[in-house]
Formats: C-alpha cells, sequence, structure tokens
C-alpha cells in the first residue's frame, strides 16, 4: 500500500472519529439537526472505509447515497438550520426534526435515481454548497460582531476549504490523482476539520450571545 492510500485511509478515519465525537456532543445539547448530520456523515465514512478495505459494493451503495445526501441536502439545509438556533433562534420540535430529515432523505433518493438529474446533479451540488458558504458568511460576519475573531478565521478557513472540495469534486480533476486518492484525502480532512471548527465556533457564539444578553 503506498502513502498515499494510507494517508487516505487514515483522512477516513479522521472524518469517522470527527463526526462521532461532535455528533454526539452537538446531541447531548440537544441540537439534532447539526448532530445527526454529523453522525450521518461518519456512517457514510465508516461505510466507505470499510469499501475501501473489502470491496463490498453494498458499503459503497450506503455510503454514495448519504454523500450525495450531505452534499445537496445535510450540510446545505440541515446543518444550517442547526446553526440557525443561534443566528435565529430557530428551535423546530422533534417532529419538524425528523420531518426535515425525511423530506432531504426523499429529495435524495429523487436526485441519484432520476434520470432528468443526471447531467444537472454535478451544478446541483456546487449551487448548494455556495448557497451553505453564503449562510456561513452571515455566521462569521456575527462572530467577527460578537469579538469571536479567531472562530471567524478558522469558520472562514473551513468555508474556503469545502467550497473548494465542492467545485474540485466533479470539475477539476487533480493532475496525477485518476484514482483519486489525493483529492479524497484532502476533501476528508477538510469535511473533518469543517465539523470540528463548525462545533467550537458554534460554542464559542453561544458563550459570547449569552454574555452580550446578560450585560444589556
Amino acid at each position: 500500500m503506498e502513502l498515499k492510500e494510507i494517508l487516505a485511509l487514515l483522512s477516513c478515519v479522521l472524518l469517522i472519529l470527527s463526526g462521532v465525537v461532535y455528533g454526539t456532543k452537538f446531541v447531548r445539547k440537544r441540537n439534532f439537526l447539526l448532530g445527526f448530520e454529523f453522525l450521518i456523515v461518519a456512517f457514510s465514512a465508516s461505510n466507505f472505509l470499510i469499501y475501501l478495505l473489502t470491496e463490498i459494493k453494498i458499503n459503497y451503495d450506503i455510503s454514495f447515497f448519504l454523500d450525495a445526501f450531505s452534499r445537496a441536502f445535510g450540510i446545505p439545509i440541515v446543518a444550517v438550520l442547526g446553526l440557525m438556533a443561534l443566528t435565529h433562534d430557530y428551535k423546530p420540535s422533534a417532529f419538524k426534526d425528523v420531518l426535515i430529515f425525511a423530506i432531504t432523505f426523499a429529495g435524495t433518493f429523487v436526485l441519484i435515481s432520476a434520470d432528468f438529474m443526471a447531467q444537472p446533479l454535478p451544478y446541483f451540488y456546487v449551487v448548494m454548497w455556495a448557497a451553505y458558504t453564503l449562510y456561513i458568511s452571515y455566521f462569521i460576519i456575527r462572530l467577527i460582531g460578537l469579538g469571536e475573531k479567531l472562530h471567524a478565521i478558522g469558520m472562514t478557513l473551513s468555508a474556503l476549504l469545502g467550497l473548494a472540495v465542492a467545485c474540485i469534486y466533479d470539475f477539476v480533476p487533480i493532475p496525477g490523482d485518476e484514482s483519486k486518492v489525493i483529492f479524497l484525502t484532502i476533501a476528508l480532512s477538510s469535511w473533518a476539520y469543517m465539523m470540528v471548527q463548525q462545533y467550537y465556533a458554534y460554542l464559542a457564539f453561544e458563550r459570547a450571545k449569552v454574555a452580550v444578553s446578560g450585560s444589556r
């Protein structure tokens, strides 16, 4: 096994750990939208890791579906709604949480199975991620306004990496990376960093918001 293949496997393990650890933390904070989305990413990465090691197709199919879900709806819609608990005091009921996941999972099934979506799908992913990046830009501005400049920088790096990965995914192949091992290492590591940074930025935003409210 070559070094680049080992790095790809390690980045997959890193993504699994990040999703499980920080997804569980969000669930404990009762932010189920962010928590379960992070756990879904971890489950997707777990199946992909099993596929890389065994080439069992069912694990690839599970990972493929969940990856499509996270790229199309999980991060751009579900995670944004989870962050809106801070920026807009959006706190849906448990029923609404379940409904959001049900609708977005159904939407994902249509995306990957409908013939009419085959050609526009890569563009759809990029558009959705661009919309997510716009919201994150707003989140960063709010962080700066609360005095959390370090976390604002961390979120900016996360947003740039995520958007770059979304654009490279289907449109900009890395020279000499026909097997996409190098891209996978970059993409999985970037997503792992995104989840870690998002959790600690969330905590910083939450603390600063409480402090500002308490000083009034």
